[in-house]
Formats: structure tokens, sequence, C-alpha cells
């Protein structure tokens, strides 16, 4: 298992800047027991969004992505992923973490035959033409995700690429197609079943940033060799330890707790997620999302205005050690720092002995490995000196089981702390907003009026600026 050292968010470590934590895993006892249990037992109510639970016993998708895997296996010498937020940051991040280092610029045989990955995650022309420069489509399998099938971004570097592939493989091209979205209804849906597209299912109360999981995310994991077994697995045993409603024996409980406290009670609000491992640095990014979008509500369940939102920050070590550590050490006092640690590291790469009568000589005989860890045990201490909290979660390995264990501890971490400042965080109405903006603008049907609206609002910035 994954473990949690909260030891530096106590009074005993940082004095007055930290927590009581005895008394306040007392006090909130009775709070979490119910917060844990009603949410195992809503998990199968529609409309509560909680499906996301399920998803580590969701046997038979994990066969249908596993023979699809297997039958395309061979094809392609590349897979494309089109998706945007919660469609691509977790594959991402598991791809990452879990292939080798610099994948895609192995050749075959060091990718066991496996094909190179790409996700298109934003809209930028560059960089879509850019890389259409260099894939050969032909050999291209194109993961289109999209739950709703009219996400702007998706759509429209789904219709290029379509276009595209049309061109040099004409009705063949469908082959080329897999999509994943709503099991029946939607503008991708539609499109899938008049052209052919091979199809997975989004599954309904699952939102984006915890769709991970599904055939979202497990989809690109099986077509690169991620064994997605083991990430069942790993979420099945994390998912029985959190269903423990003693804080004491509950880690996303805990940190959940820790994270609202020191909001509430000492004014932190920005969460710093910052692993100790390359191999992690996408982590950071789909914690960000599943944080800032979860948590940032403007009311809360009652009705009562609160603009609530602890500020979700990436960092990496020990590479942000000399770009944002003066910042937490000496900055305003208002962040909890997450360091995730890597105990095993795949390799061990020793530092030869060759600088002997220097400054550095101390270096020589150790490992990297050891420094790399000695760095996060150094930048936490410091951490404490200057009286800033900070908590450790311990990785055994970076593989498929721990990964899993670790994303799910979030998910549920982040559902936790939901309910303590009684917000819904499975909702996001201040993304609808922009899309719906940005619908106008593009012309869709329906958003005559919105554009009207929009149109005479940058009118009158602009006549601000030209006064």
């Amino acid at each position: 298992m994954i473990k949690l050292d909260f030891a530096n968010t106590t009074q005993e470590i940082i004095q007055e800047e930290g927590l009581d934590l005895r008394k306040s895993f007392s006090d909130y006892a009775p709070k979490i027991r119910e917060i844990i249990t009603n949410l195992n037992m809503n998990k199968d109510k529609p409309g509560s969004w909680l499906q996301w639970m399920n998803l580590g016993y969701s046997e038979e998708t994990v066969w249908y992505v596993k023979e699809f895997a297997a039958m395309v296996e061979g094809r392609f010498d590349n897979i494309l992923v089109l998706g945007i937020g919660g469609s691509a940051l977790g594959a991402m991040a598991l791809c990452e973490a879990l292939l080798k280092p610099y994948w895609n610029l192995l050749d075959k045989e060091k990718r066991e035959n496996l094909p190179r990955i790409f996700f298109l995650d934003n809209i930028d022309p560059d960089q879509i033409n850019a890389l259409l420069d260099i894939l050969d489509l032909r050999k291209t399998l194109v993961n289109v995700i999209t739950k709703s099938g009219s996400t702007a971004e998706t759509m429209s570097q789904f219709m290029i690429i379509k276009d595209r592939l049309y061109e040099l493989l004409g009705d063949d091209y469908r082959k080329n197609v897999v999509a994943t979205t709503d099991k029946q209804t939607g503008i991708l849906r539609q499109l899938a079943n008049e052209e052919g597209y091979k199809t997975f299912v989004v599954p309904d109360d699952v939102g984006g940033r915890f769709s991970v999981f599904s055939a979202v995310g497990l989809v690109p994991l099986a077509l690169v060799g991620i064994d997605i077994d083991e990430i069942t697995r790993g979420i099945k045993i994390m998912d029985l330890a959190l269903k423990n409603t003693d804080i004491h024996n509950n880690i996303a409980a805990q940190s959940a707790l820790i994270h609202y406290l020191m909001d509430k009670e000492k004014g932190k609000y920005i969460s710093v997620m910052m692993p100790y491992s390359s191999r992690l640095k996408y982590v950071s990014d789909w914690y960000v999302q599943l944080w800032a979008e979860s948590l940032a509500k403007e009311y809360d369940r009652s009705g009562n205005r609160i603009n609530n939102g602890p500020t979700p920050i990436k960092a990496l070590g020990a590479t942000d050690q000399h770009s944002q550590i003066q910042l937490y050490n000496e900055g305003k006092n208002d962040k909890v720092i997450t360091f995730i640690r890597v105990d095993e590291f795949d390799c061990e790469l020793n530092i030869p002995n060759i600088f002997e009568y220097t400054g550095v000589n101390y270096l020589g005989g150790k490992s990297i490995n050891k420094l790399l860890n000695a760095e996060a045990d150094a930048t936490a201490a410091a951490l404490c000196d200057y009286r800033r909290p900070n908590l450790t979660i311990h990785l055994p390995k970076i593989n498929e089981y721990y990964l899993a264990q670790l994303f799910y501890m979030f998910e549920m971490q982040t559902a936790i702390i939901g309910e303590l400042y009684n917000i819904n965080a499975f909702n996001q109405p201040g993304v609808e907003q922009a899309k719906n903006y940005a619908y106008a603008l593009m012309g869709r049907l329906g958003y005559e009026e919105s554009a009207q609206e929009l149109r005479e609002k940058i009118d009158r910035s602009r006549k601000i600026m030209e006064q």
C-alpha cells in the first residue's frame, strides 16, 4: 500500500502553524464516518455522480478494452488521442509514468513493437500542424474522446484529422478511428453509428476529471501495453482500504481533513503537489484539474455564497527547488505542500568518483537515487524550519498497481473534502459559461442572442481602451 506521512503538519513539528491532529481526528471522527458511509451508500444512485467509485469493478469494460487492444496489435505505429481536460490528463499522466522514459523516441524493438502515443489536448494550430507533419496517418489509430460529442476543441481536431484520413484512405479511414463517447446520445455517437467507428462508452454519472479508470483512460493505456489488470487490482485494494470509516485508518480522509483545517483554521488555501520523480510530472497536472474543478464553487449546498476554492499548484522535485521553494519557505505562509516520494526506482544510477580532490567529491560513489530522495527529505525539513506544513506520500514503486492506488486515493480525498466544505464536488458551472460564449462566437445555432450580447461587451471594452 502507498503510505501518508502527515507528521509535518502537526503542532509538534511546526508549532503554532500546525494542527492538533489527535484532537482534530477525534473531533471530526463522527463527521468523517458519516461522509464515507454516505459516499458508499449513494455510489449507485442515479445523479449522484459517484459511479467513478465502481470503475475498478467494471470487468466487462476491461475485457472489451483488452480484446480491442489484441485485435489491433501490430496494425498501427502511432496512437493519437484527441481529448481535452479529463478526457486526456489522466491517461497522459499514467502513460508518462508507466511507459519507458522518452517512449516515442525509442525504436520499435525497445518499445517491444508497441506504438508511440501522442495526445492533442489543445487547439494550438502550430502544435496540430507540426504533429500532423510528422505522423503517417495511414498508420495511426485515432482515439477521439468526448462524452457529449459537442466539445468544440476535440471535435474541431477530429474534423481536421478525419478529412485528412479520408483523403488518404477513402472509406477505409473508419478503421483508423475509435470513439469514446456517450452510450446513446450526442453528435459523436451519431457519427459513430452512421460511419461505423469502433466505440467505447463514457459511463453515466462519471465526470471527466474522475473518468481515468473508465474506457476514457483504459483504451489508450491498453493500446501501448500498460497492464490494466494491475490497475484495476490497485483500485480494488485502495477502495477496500478507503471504505474504512475510521479516520485513523483512512489516508484519504486524513489528507482531506488536514487540507480542510489548514484552510479554515490556518488560512492555508493553496495546495502544492510536488512529486520527486520526472515520471510523475503530469500527475500534478491531473491533480490540479481534479482539485480546481471539484472544489472551486460559488455556492454551497445550502445556497450560501462562499466562493470556495483552495488553489492547486503543480511543482516537480528536485527541479522546482530552484524556482519555487524560496517562495514556499519565505513567502506568505498560505500553502500546504504534498510531496510524492518514490521508495524504489526502476534502476540504480551511480555517480562515478572522478573529481576526487574537488568540492563535489562527496557525491562520488553515491547514487542519483539517494541524492533525489535526500533532496526530498532536505526540502521537507527546511519547510519545517520555516513552519510550513507539508505531507509526504510514499509510493513503494512506480507501477500500475501503486499508481492506481494513488489516483483513487486522490479522487476519494477530493470527494471527502467536498463534503467537509458542503459543496457539490462533481459539477463545474463556472466552466460552462465560457463554453457557451465560445459557441456563440463561433456561430453555433441557438446561441445567437448570447453572441449579440457578447459582441456588445467586447465593443464596450474596446471603446474604453480607445479613450
